[in-house]
């Protein structure tokens, strides 16, 4: 995971490398049962060069303390590793870029079930015509694993009418997760 770490680092394949102070690949435990991915780093992660550590980390980080999992148990990343200017979603260009990284993750952590937080992460990894509002907490089978979307913390932020849809599919995690875990 290291050697994948500082290549991502390096990385110049998409402009976002240019305009943003680093690389936020990823973190978490590297033998996960879950792994979660979101869209790309927001200003704070860019700031501290962590995964989900601004408003929408502190929600999700009480979201999945409310189904008894803990952030240490759950491997992090998100689908581009660099911020995309004004947190607008990373074009389909730079996403096409940064997704061998985030592939090659879960090639090595090999986590058995995949929450997408947000539609990004739902389209690259679910289906391109993927729609939360429609699809949310169904469970698909995409290369040997388990994949769930729901919806991104940030958007719970701005729509709280979303937050007992993203309970119900936080429940059917629970219950997949502790099938595996014990």
């Amino acid at each position: 995971m290291t050697r994948l770490a500082e290549e991502a680092a390096g990385c110049r394949r998409c402009p976002l490398r240019a305009g943003c102070r680093q690389v936020v690949f990823g973190e978490g435990n590297p033998h996960a049962t879950l792994m979660l991915v979101g869209e790309g780093p927001g200003a704070q992660e860019d700031l501290e060069g962590r995964p989900f550590v601004g408003r929408a980390g502190q929600l999700l980080d009480k979201m999945l303390e409310a189904i008894g999992i803990g952030r240490s148990e759950v491997y992090i990343a998100n689908v581009v590793k660099c911020r995309p200017p004004g947190n607008r979603v990373p074009a389909p260009a730079e996403q096409e870029a940064c997704v061998p990284y985030l592939r090659e993750q879960m090639e090595l952590i090999r986590p058995e079930l995949v929450l997408c937080l947000g539609a990004t992460a739902a389209r690259r990894l679910i289906d391109p015509r993927f729609s939360v509002t429609r699809d949310h907490g169904v469970w698909y089978q995409r290369d040997g694993r388990e994949v769930m979307a729901t919806f991104h913390p940030a958007a719970l932020l701005r729509d709280p009418g979303k937050k007992r849809l993203a309970w119900d599919d936080l429940r059917k995690l629970q219950a997949a997760y502790l099938g595996r875990t014990g």
